[in-house]
């Protein structure tokens, strides 16, 4: 009894994780004129650089933005220390 309860805590520990939210920050640019943005948008799927800039290219792109690239991935811990920097940008996309 004691390793099925063990089994199902790890189990329930596991799932908790595999759902955290993710988060990640970029830069994205415009032309003529030459306009920069920082901003930071959530990750949907798997939780990684190259997912989140997948996911970015063709929303910013409608927009008229070019991704240069994703800064990181990180999780709800870093969200709000970016609310600033991030601005209008922050969770826009």
């Amino acid at each position: 009894m004691k390793i099925l309860s063990l089994s199902f805590m790890i189990f329930c520990l596991s799932a908790t994780f595999a759902q955290a939210a993710c988060y990640a920050d970029y830069k994205a640019k415009q032309d003529d004129p030459l306009r920069l943005h920082y901003g930071v948008t959530k990750v949907r799927g798997e939780c990684s650089v190259g997912s989140a800039a997948a996911q970015l290219r063709d929303g910013l792109a409608r927009d008229g933005w070019q991704l240069l690239n994703v800064l990181g991935v990180f999780d709800d811990s870093g969200l709000e220390e970016r609310r600033d920097s991030a601005g209008e940008f922050y969770l826009r996309y």
